[in-house]
This record gives structure tokens, C-alpha cells and sequence, in this order.
């Protein structure tokens, strides 16, 4: 009996290994992705990790993560990533899956058809106010007698402290907040001909931090004033415009003057010759000799014996 026992165990040994063997050949389980980490620069934060390797094949990965909410109220439930369901690259940008300033769990998962890994857990939970804070990058310009900034976009956190001042010994320095990067801010009106510096750093209330002060940059102020070329061209082409203008208005008026009152010109017919002098004399003359002719009493005398 004991011996019948003692071989019977055998068997079974045998046919476990020999059935083991071949359901692992059979499943080949992927290895699991090694060194996860989070690098988070200015509130975006990038899961990485090691590849998988399948010579001549694509290896797929699957990042899920937990919050301390699914943590300690919804089971222990880990979330799909939004961005990673299923992606060929070595990193995952989960920045829009974490939401608050708590601890955050994340695992991938290695998928060859219908193979897959097991899941590989971040070593230390993440915390988004541990992400690094760089300062903004900065533009100056001058305008006029105003200084305008323009400051790197960091997205919708993010706010900006920017400090300006008059590069003098003992200047005060004017604090100014600005709610978004990306937009150009006029600064107050400075004086024309001195030199002013800007400086500005990141805020991010979502974690309480800001960033360090970005190097001063400093404009000396130029004033309105126009190069001496361009005032003497605007005032010549003044000049030209006004003088256009004036001989249009003469032009117009000799028009009006021809169309409405026309001078007539008289026929040869009607022009006097003569002289208006001699003209004068001999018309008078001739009324000299009529008056004589009409008072001759021989002239009368033989007219009324005419008539009788």
C-alpha cells in the first residue's frame, strides 16, 4: 500500500510539471516595464519607463492610476489613463489625470496580442507640489514712453509677479500681478531717457509655490520722438498735398465761372473802327449843320409855300 502510494505521487508530479511546462510555454508572459518614474516640470508631469523588447514586434503599454479618493472610498479601483489606454511610446502625459494635491498611484502594463505583463507599480506615490518650478521667460520692449512685457504661457495655474524699477542707486520697486501669460502688458508711463529693469517669476496657488525670479532685463526709454528723415518727408508730402488741393479748388472755380457766366463775343459787324473821339466830332457836326438847317427861315418859308 505504501508503495502504490509512493508511485501514484510520482505520477501526479510528473503530469503537474509536464502540464505546467507547457501552459507557460504556451501563455509567454511578457516581462513587466521596469523604472517608473514622474518628471514634472511647471505642472506638467510625464510618466516614464523601460521598454519591453520583442525583437521585430510592437509592444504596446497600458498606464492606469489611483488617487487617494479611488484609494480610500471607491475600493482601491485604479482609472485608465486618459492619454494611455494603449500607446507604442515610453511615456504618458498624465497631467489631466491628476487633479488634486494628493497622492497619486500609477502602474503599466506591457501588451504583445494576447500576451500581456504584469502591472508595475510606481515605487513612491506622486504629489504634484513636488513639481519643478522654473522662471518664466520674459520679453521687454519699449513703446512709446512705456515698457511692454510679454510672459511665457504656462498654462491656466499659473500667475506672474512682475517687479520694475529705475536702474538708479535707491529706486523703488512697483510690484505688478499679471493673471496669463502670452498677452503683451503695458507697464506704467516712464520718464524719457532713463534706464529701467523687469524681473518676474511664476505662481501657482493650486500648491502654494512660485518660482525664482527671472534675470533682470533692463530698456532705456527713447521717447516719441521721430527720426529727423521721417518728420522732413511727412512735412513735404503735407506740403504737396495742400498745394494739390489748392489748385483743384482754383481749377473748380474757373470751370463754375465759364460754365455759368460765358463771355459773348461780338460779330465784326458791331465793333467800332473808328475812334470814339473822332466818332464824338463828327456826329456832332452833323447835328450842328441839322440845327442850322432847321432854323434857316429860306428852308421854312419855301416849305410852307409847298404846302399852301
Amino acid at each position: 500500500m505504501i508503495c502504490q502510494g509512493v508511485w501514484t505521487s510520482l505520477i501526479m508530479w510528473f503530469f503537474y510539471s509536464m502540464t505546467s511546462g507547457f501552459l507557460t510555454d504556451a501563455v509567454s508572459v511578457l516581462p513587466a516595464p521596469q523604472n517608473l518614474s514622474v518628471q514634472s516640470t511647471n505642472m506638467k508631469h510625464l510618466l516614464m519607463w523601460n521598454p519591453v523588447t520583442r525583437p521585430g514586434e510592437t509592444v504596446f503599454y497600458c498606464v492606469e492610476y489611483q488617487g487617494e479618493y479611488e484609494s480610500l472610498y471607491m475600493s482601491h479601483i485604479w482609472i485608465p489613463s486618459s492619454q494611455c489606454s494603449s500607446t507604442k511610446s515610453l511615456e504618458c502625459d498624465v497631467t489631466d489625470d491628476i487633479t488634486a494635491t494628493v497622492p497619486y498611484n500609477f502602474r503599466v502594463k506591457a501588451m504583445l496580442g494576447s500576451q500581456t505583463s504584469a502591472w508595475s507599480n510606481l515605487e513612491h506615490p506622486f504629489n504634484r507640489n513636488a513639481t519643478v518650478l522654473t522662471p518664466p521667460r520674459m520679453e521687454v520692449t519699449e513703446h512709446g514712453l512705456h515698457l511692454v512685457i510679454e510672459l511665457e504661457d504656462l498654462g491656466p495655474q499659473f500667475e506672474f509677479l512682475v517687479v520694475y524699477w529705475r536702474r538708479e542707486p535707491g529706486a523703488a520697486e512697483h510690484v505688478k500681478v499679471v493673471r496669463s501669460g502670452d498677452i503683451p502688458v503695458h507697464l506704467e508711463t516712464m520718464e524719457s531717457g532713463a534706464m529701467y529693469c523687469v524681473k518676474a517669476q511664476a505662481l501657482v496657488k493650486a500648491i502654494g509655490r512660485h518660482s525664482a525670479f527671472s534675470q533682470p532685463t533692463c530698456v532705456e526709454m527713447q521717447g516719441e520722438s521721430l527720426p529727423l528723415a521721417l518728420a522732413l518727408f511727412a512735412f513735404v508730402g503735407f506740403m504737396l498735398i495742400l498745394l494739390v488741393v489748392l489748385l483743384s479748388i482754383w481749377k473748380m472755380g474757373q470751370l463754375l465761372r465759364y460754365s455759368c457766366c460765358p463771355t459773348v463775343v461780338l460779330p465784326d459787324t458791331l465793333k467800332i473802327t473808328s475812334s470814339s473821339q473822332k466818332l464824338i466830332s463828327c456826329r456832332k457836326e452833323e447835328v450842328d449843320a441839322c440845327a442850322v438847317a432847321v432854323l434857316s427861315s429860306e428852308h421854312l418859308f419855301g416849305v410852307w409855300i409847298s404846302q399852301t
